[in-house]
């Protein structure tokens, strides 16, 4: 019976395939997401054409299709239009159908015109990757059952099923179903844990869709994105020229009013000053609630930390009713939710000039540090001081 090329001992057919779909991964990570639908950074034409080259084997995605898709779930994101939002379509079936819910997006051919520009569209594209897409795996399949006999089907699937599961499925699902967030953007999504490397770094996806066009996933000291390694290595070696990555807060503890280097900072860093901002009042929020209870008025407390990162008009009407009825009963949590409602307000005003929201934003902090509410009087303090 044929076994096979080469006859490993077990270890060595787990190292085979893990190295195989790690490098699976690194090209989805660095040259479909960071690359092509965010365009973070520019990659020389050899690590760009082996990447293609082995996702074509690997996974027989069409570059144009998975930028598209992916461009168009950040601009519907948690809405009907997203492709695959588990808000809208359920955890279940973004976890174990995330590849059907691609597959049925990438018929969209308004999807694809209006979303996939800038994508290749070479010789090779249209002859070979694009038009042939199931050749690529077909190699892969008889590559596999040549090294390694019967059991390279075993490996052959588990190549296959790497993507659609992980990447497909945890990212697009967990990734905005659960795990903690570091930033507040106007969507569900989170860090799955702070290291990553089982997916090439998008793990950290609440990082991602807080600066989306940056090529570096980690935020903080304890995080770690195995992609931006890669990255700083192609870097150093001259193959890839990073673009953006999310820039870093600084702080000039002289000032004591907003000025127009305030107000950038407050907007660039928009999602981390409602991070903060939850995170200061959390235990003014809570010692609030104890007090309702103490006065018999039902809170859920955790209804109550959720509206502290949630604007209002996404909630559902039932829950602006709800939150409606516990801000009455409460003048220290109606100051709390309704500074939160104006700060976030700040920079989506777009008809006032920047003088106009230099002294709006001024006017939020003298009015927070008048409220009697320590927390958010120091919380007011350190907004002074973004530069």
């Amino acid at each position: 019976m044929f076994t096979g090329a080469y006859d490993l001992p077990w270890w060595g057919y787990v190292i085979y395939t893990l190295a195989m779909t790690h490098i699976t991964i690194a090209a989805v990570t660095i040259y479909l997401h960071r690359h092509q639908a965010h365009r973070a950074l520019d990659l020389h034409p050899l690590p760009s054409h082996f990447f293609r080259f082995w996702l074509w084997l690997t996974t027989g995605m069409i570059t144009k299709e998975w930028a598209a898709i992916h461009r168009k779930h950040h601009a519907k994101c948690e809405t009907v239009e997203d492709p695959h939002s588990p808000q809208i379509y359920g955890i279940r079936k973004v976890l174990w159908q995330g590849a059907e819910l691609y597959r049925e997006e990438s018929t969209n051919k308004e999807t694809l015109d209006r979303y996939g520009h800038g994508t290749p569209d070479d010789w090779l594209e249209r002859n070979l990757y694009s038009r042939f897409n199931i050749v690529g795996i077909s190699i892969m399949l008889v590559a596999n059952v040549i090294l390694f006999g019967p059991l390279g089907l075993t490996i052959w699937a588990v190549q296959m099923m790497w993507i659609p599961l992980l990447a497909a499925g945890v990212i697009n699902g967990i990734g905005h179903f659960w795990g903690y967030r570091t930033f507040q953007p106007a969507d569900a999504s989170r860090n799955i844990v702070p290291w990553g490397i089982l997916i090439g770094g998008e793990e950290l996806h609440n990082n991602h869709h807080a600066y989306g066009t940056s090529a570096r996933l980690s935020n903080r000291w304890y995080e770690f994105d195995i992609g931006w390694l890669y990255i700083r290595c192609l870097e150093v070696l001259g193959l890839a020229d990073v673009k953006k990555i999310a820039p870093r807060l600084k702080l000039d503890p002289a000032k004591t009013h907003c000025d127009l280097a305030t107000l950038q900072a407050v907007v660039t860093h928009r999602y981390e000053v409602l991070a903060k901002y939850a995170k200061s009042l959390r235990t003014t929020c809570a010692d609030e609630m104890r007090a309702l209870r103490a006065s018999a008025v039902s809170v859920d407390f955790r209804a109550l930390k959720r509206w502290l990162h949630i604007d209002t008009n996404t909630l559902p009407q039932t829950e602006r009713d709800e939150r409606e009825r516990v801000l009455k009963a409460s003048s220290r949590l109606a100051t709390v939710y309704t500074m939160r409602d104006e700060l976030a307000g700040l920079w989506q005003r777009s008809t006032a000039s920047k003088e106009q929201l230099v002294h709006q934003l001024e006017d939020w902090c003298r009015r927070a540090e008048a409220s009697g509410i320590d927390a958010l009087r120091n919380f007011s303090r350190r907004l002074r001081c973004y530069a």
